[in-house]
């Protein structure tokens, strides 16, 4: 009895296993069937813009990207199918890399002659210098994530801001990168060769932001340790640590109380990064970073425009009343009272002068990176018969203020990107006004070098004798405010 139960097990098992065997066949040959489906679908796909083969391998790869860049993949790509068509995602750098970075080190014992030998080279080769160590020890601590997160965001003009986000791990801080590529070449303009650049085109997004030094406190810790004064030496490599963007991968850091620990790094999978902390910046952010790139390109067209010395486009209202003093275009300029205003363009300054016959009015103006939604702050200096500012001329004053308090009169359209040619504008007028209602010299033969062509109610009033610097629209007359 059992050697015939013995005789059916094996005739079972071998049955089973021929079973197993035409499954195994069957399953094989699926994943070539599968493979030259997805293959053919491709065009549907690409057709019905439905790239399923591209997305399941783009979260293939996500799946080794450190805490931080996959919430800021997940946010933003759920962002742009959600929110923003114009919004597009992407995952750059070596998967491989990335991979390697979460083995173990292989740890091999050599034999007593190896260590013997390795001991005896050791002697003889000279040990690396504290300079070349401390080189080596920086180059690791300021070290990126092979992988890096790609955020493009396109406008309606088709100007599109390349943004590129990498994570250093030892820091446990997200830096970015940006570029600008337009539609259209646009002409470079001596003075607004810093308007696009990488460096600054994202200064100051948020108010203070400036990007220049690490928002993690526990890294001045680890900076005294290999030499590091500070991370604004690197940012020019590495990108700028802005705090916006470590909200936006999900990273926060205490202001007030700094912590003297090694932050771990992603190897440990300690590194935690909110999800909701970064859903609830990236809606207010994208919409800073596309209108800062719109306004960045608006006033680049402005300076070029002037740099070829072409009328500014009028105030709406104010066509009727077009000055016709020359003025030269703007320069560079390293004019000591606005060169340290951290809102400045660094080493940039603004000048502008109009020259209408032998006066001469030196417009030296500060413009925020925060243009429009902060206007440019006019400064002004006129050389006719003595130097003429708003410290010892009240008129002059008054045509400061006529700019830049009343700059909301201004603005024009919404988003107001014209606002500096506007207030260009206006300071032509009113320099008209006050040229043409000084008093003529009785002493000097001739007619009146700036005859009034202007309609002004009354040519000055009060103990101060201001000047009429409002325009009244559509009367087209000049009054007092």
């Amino acid at each position: 009895r059992l050697a015939e139960k013995y005789k059916e097990c094996l005739t079972s098992k071998e049955k089973i296993l021929k079973e197993i065997e035409v499954k195994k066949e069957y399953l094989s040959s699926l994943q070539p069937r599968l493979n030259s489906i997805m293959q053919a679908s491709l065009p549907v796909q690409e057709y019905l813009f439905m790239p399923f083969d591209q997305a399941h391998k783009q979260y293939e790869t996500a799946r080794h990207l450190p805490p931080p860049l996959y919430v800021l993949f997940v946010q933003a790509s759920a962002y742009g199918q959600a929110c923003d068509k114009k919004l597009v995602v992407a995952i750059e750098g070596s998967v491989e890399e990335a991979k390697a970075l979460y083995k173990p080190p292989e740890d091999s014992q050599d034999d007593e002659s190896d260590s013997d030998a390795e001991e005896e080279q050791t002697t003889k080769r000279r040990r690396p210098t504290l300079g070349v160590q401390l080189d080596d020890k920086r180059k690791e601590m300021l070290k990126r994530h092979p992988l890096s997160v790609t955020i493009d965001l396109k406008c309606k003009d088709e100007n599109v801001l390349h943004l590129t986000f990498h994570y250093l791990m030892n820091l446990n801080v997200m830096t970015v990168k940006a570029k600008v590529t337009t539609a259209v070449e646009m002409t470079t303009a001596i003075s607004a060769g810093d308007l696009l650049s990488p460096d600054s085109i994202l200064n100051c997004l948020y108010p203070g932001d400036h990007g220049r030094k690490t928002p993690n406190p526990a890294n001045q810790f680890q900076f005294d340790k290999v030499g590091i004064l500070t991370l604004s030496d690197y940012v020019s490599e590495l990108g700028h640590p802005y705090v916006w963007v470590q909200k936006l991968g999900g990273l926060h850091f205490p202001k007030d109380q700094p912590q003297a620990r090694h932050i771990p790094s992603p190897l440990h999978h300690n590194v935690t990064a909110d999800n909701s902390l970064s859903a609830s910046h990236m809606e207010l952010t994208v919409k800073l970073l596309r209108t800062r790139l719109q306004s960045r390109l608006a006033l680049h067209k402005q300076f070029a425009s002037l740099g070829e010395c072409q009328a500014p486009c009028p105030v709406p209202g104010d066509e009727e009343c077009i000055p016709n003093i020359p003025y030269l275009a703007p320069q560079s300029s390293s004019w000591g009272l606005f060169r340290s205003h951290p809102s400045c363009w660094r080493p940039r300054g603004l000048w502008v002068m109009f020259l209408p016959f032998s006066a001469k009015l030196q417009a030296a103006v500060v413009l925020n990176p925060g243009y429009s939604t902060l206007p440019p702050i006019f400064s002004l200096c006129l050389n006719w018969k003595g130097e003429r500012t708003g410290s010892n001329d009240d008129n002059i004053r008054a045509m400061e203020s006529e700019v830049n308090v009343n700059y909301k009169e201004l603005w024009g359209p919404k988003p107001g990107y014209q606002l500096l040619t506007n207030q260009l504008q206006r300071l032509c007028m009113v320099l008209d006004v006050y040229l043409e209602t000084e008093p003529h010299d009785p002493s000097v033969e001739g007619p009146k070098e700036f005859p009034q062509e202007k309609m002004c109610l009354r040519l000055v009033r009060g103990p101060m004798r201001l000047k009429p610097f409002k325009f009244n629209y559509p009367q087209g007359f000049f009054s007092h405010r």
